[in-house]
């Protein structure tokens, strides 16, 4: 069954929630991972794709932007659902609850510390506890 893992942001002047992202991404690459983060939109794919080289000197994630897509790329940025294929973790900044979330082992939703965004996330929370997924929730 789906780990499901909340990841909130604990106020806006903690760090940028994209850089949070790339952290975790780096995290579960460096442990063997293939992940696929989904954007809400095109614009933050890109500003991920380009903040996943740059974030942090000493560290190197190999991806590409989905639809540049590498067989051998083990992690994947965009908007669009992930290729069928991909079914280890689900990174998401998605507002919404993905259709493909229940094939991935585990699915990371991040939380911005607005409160907009933390009234989406409790109703994402609410979907899977009510369907049985088990939860974690991070403060970070």
């Amino acid at each position: 069954m789906t780990r499901i893992d909340f990841y909130l942001q604990q106020a806006p002047a903690t760090a940028n929630l994209e850089t949070l992202v790339c952290r975790l991404v780096d995290k579960a690459f460096g442990q063997g991972h293939r992940i696929y983060v989904l954007t809400p939109d095109q614009e933050t794919a890109t500003r991920l794709d380009h903040l996943l080289w740059t974030f942090s000197p000493g560290s190197f994630v190999p991806h590409a932007l989905c639809g540049a897509e590498l067989a051998t790329t083990p992690v994947l940025v965009g908007p669009q659902e992930p290729p069928a294929t991909w079914q280890d973790t689900l990174v998401t900044l998605s507002p919404d609850i993905p259709g493909c979330f229940s094939r991935f082992e585990r699915v990371a939703e991040f939380v911005a510390a607005n409160e907009d965004a933390k009234q989406r996330a409790r109703e994402r929370f609410r979907f899977y506890r009510d369907r049985g997924y088990p939860l974690e929730t991070h403060g970070i």
